[in-house]
């Protein structure tokens, strides 16, 4: 096989030695350092498809989208099989960056994804009934697992009320890596399904609706539930992180983890290491398993609405909820 003039051939030695030397220096954070080697690799082997994915892989990490869309251009141009190559995935993640539609949904379709028809316009590749998937939020600081819904192969919205220390909101689209990296399974009437857990890359549509905390007394769940509703009803949400969030260390978060959400756990999980009985972000379950009525919530609200909510959730049972020390945190 001839290839831009050449006989095609195994990579030489000194494409192998800087290439796996690129990959050490990306593991330390090095990308100048990777780039000028990886550039010299594709120098060396522009035939290679491989040159090129590598090249495309660097500028993702360094959310050069521009450069990882030429480069991956450039890696599927040399490819020899019609579908599934990740190379494809690439160039998909990045033609989102860039809203570049057109381009992201050749890649889906080339990668052997069902894209929905365009329409008028060719805008977003929306319709793609990917269903749930979870996402890993600031993956390279304080991580934070939440639940979302994928718009596309590249983005998910969250549906959670993350943490304030994520820097994320309710509401909020993120562009996500196609590797997932663990998995969450949920219970649902004796039937467990499993998601898969994406890694967040970047923020991709950002959500003007505020995260708030509260302390909220609520005497039963059912107390609880009925503010999850209200706010659910006022088309915004209220999460009661006492419940929902669990501490987990990075081995476990990235194997695969039972949900809280279907049917819930029977027991105490062994792998979540936060506090029983604490309420708050750091013990989901209460002394014994007791409910315990002292609650810290998450809201996502307008300032307008948020003290309204809370109001109109005591007035409708006002022996059995109150709530105090609002504060908006993200």
């Amino acid at each position: 096989m001839r290839i831009f003039g050449r006989v095609r051939q195994r990579p030489s030695t000194d494409w192998r030695l800087a290439t796996d030397r690129a990959f050490t220096l990306i593991d330390d954070g090095r990308y100048e350092d990777a780039g000028a080697l990886l550039t010299r690799a594709a120098d060396l082997e522009p035939w290679l498809s491989e040159s090129w994915f590598n090249l495309a892989l660097l500028h993702k990490f360094r959310h050069d989208w521009e450069q990882a869309r030429a480069a991956g251009l450039r890696a599927v141009a040399l490819l020899e099989r019609d579908a599934g190559a990740p190379d494809w995935w690439n160039v998909g993640i990045a033609a989102t960056a860039l809203q570049d539609w057109s381009l992201a949904r050749r890649a889906w379709q080339a990668y052997g994804l069902p894209v929905p028809d365009a329409g008028v316009g060719g805008g977003e590749p929306l319709g793609m009934d990917l269903g749930g998937a979870a996402v890993r939020l600031s993956p390279e600081g304080e991580a934070e697992v939440v639940w979302g819904r994928r718009l596309d192969p590249a983005r998910i919205e969250v549906q959670n009320i993350p943490l304030p220390s994520s820097g994320r909101r309710w509401g909020e689209v993120v562009l996500h890596d196609g590797v997932p990296r663990g998995e969450r399974t949920m219970t649902a009437g004796g039937v467990t399904s499993v998601y898969p857990v994406f890694d967040e890359i970047e923020l991709w549509a950002p959500s003007a609706v505020p995260t708030w905390v509260v302390l909220i007394e609520a005497a039963t769940e059912a107390d609880r539930d009925a503010l999850e509703r209200l706010a659910a009803d006022a088309g915004f949400a209220a999460e009661d992180w006492s419940s929902s969030v669990r501490l987990l260390c990075r081995a476990c978060s990235e194997s695969r983890m039972p949900s809280e959400q279907g049917d819930g756990l029977a027991q105490h999980d062994p792998h979540d290491h936060s506090v029983p009985g604490r309420p708050g972000p750091l013990g989901h379950t209460g002394a014994g398993g007791l409910w315990s009525p002292e609650r810290e919530c998450g809201l996502a609200a307008p300032g307008p609405l948020v003290r309204g909510l809370l109001d109109g959730w005591v007035a409708d049972s006002q022996d059995t909820r109150d709530w105090r020390d609002l504060e908006e945190v993200c």
